[in-house]
């Protein structure tokens, strides 16, 4: 499989398939948001567009980045979302690096979410889908962010080696500069225990897929078998 790791600022073309990661925290949230029942999440260009949506479907859930904000039901943080029961509900999204990574890529053919907390789900849809090439999209700190490029590494490793050990990678995303962060409280809307959330591997047995649909960018489970067979949520 050849594979690319890419900044969203550096596509200069629309790939054919796409991993966009953003660890810390943005899909690691929206796995917990599935995680908690929801049936989709809009990734919103914009915090307008977010409370515009909103406006229009009161019954939807509004999330961003930072502390809460009137008009906003959540914040972008597993540990206070892993609380909240989001049965049969929509979620839109709006955050600073992860939504804006999947929406540079909305034209790919497939385009996929992930975080540890989905690794080995999205690897077994690469794997299935027998992609040639791969552009793994690392979205945070203008592509630096080393706990997304450990996560890409891995989980593109992990698709042609289904034993890859995940201890290097964790060990290099837990001393990242978001960790360091999160963890020292220079960013709001943060919960103790999201560093250690973000750092689950394979805590949901599916991945996340992105597609347009009427113009927005959704984003589904999309349940497969883990090698345990663990049954799909």
């Amino acid at each position: 499989m050849d594979t690319r790791f890419l900044g969203t600022a550096q596509l200069t073309e629309t790939p054919s398939v796409a991993v966009v990661i953003d660890v810390m925290r943005a899909f690691t949230v929206a796995a917990w948001a599935f995680g908690q029942g929801a049936e989709k999440i809009v990734l919103a260009e914009s915090l307008d567009e977010a409370l515009a949506l909103k406006a229009v479907h009161p019954d939807w859930a509004a999330l961003k980045d930072g502390p809460a904000v009137p008009g906003f039901d959540m914040v972008n943080s597993p540990g206070m979302l892993r609380s909240i029961d989001l049965g049969g509900r929509t979620v839109v999204q709006k955050t600073t690096a992860g939504t804006v990574g999947a929406l540079a890529v909305k034209d790919a053919s497939l385009v996929l979410c992930a975080g540890f907390v989905v690794a080995e789900a999205t690897a077994q849809i690469l794997r299935t889908r027998a992609c040639d090439s791969v552009t793994f999209v690392v979205t945070g700190e203008d592509g630096q962010a080393d706990e997304d490029l450990a996560c890409a590494q891995y989980i593109a490793r992990r698709t042609t080696e289904s034993g890859t050990d995940a201890a290097e990678y964790l060990h290099r995303a837990a001393r990242s500069r978001a960790a360091a962060e999160l963890t020292e409280g220079v960013r709001r809307g943060v919960h103790p225990d999201d560093v250690a959330l973000c750092l689950e591997v394979d805590r949901f047995p599916f991945a996340m897929i992105a597609a347009l649909e009427d113009s927005l960018m959704v984003l589904r489970p999309c349940a497969v078998p883990a090698p345990s067979d663990i049954s799909p949520v």
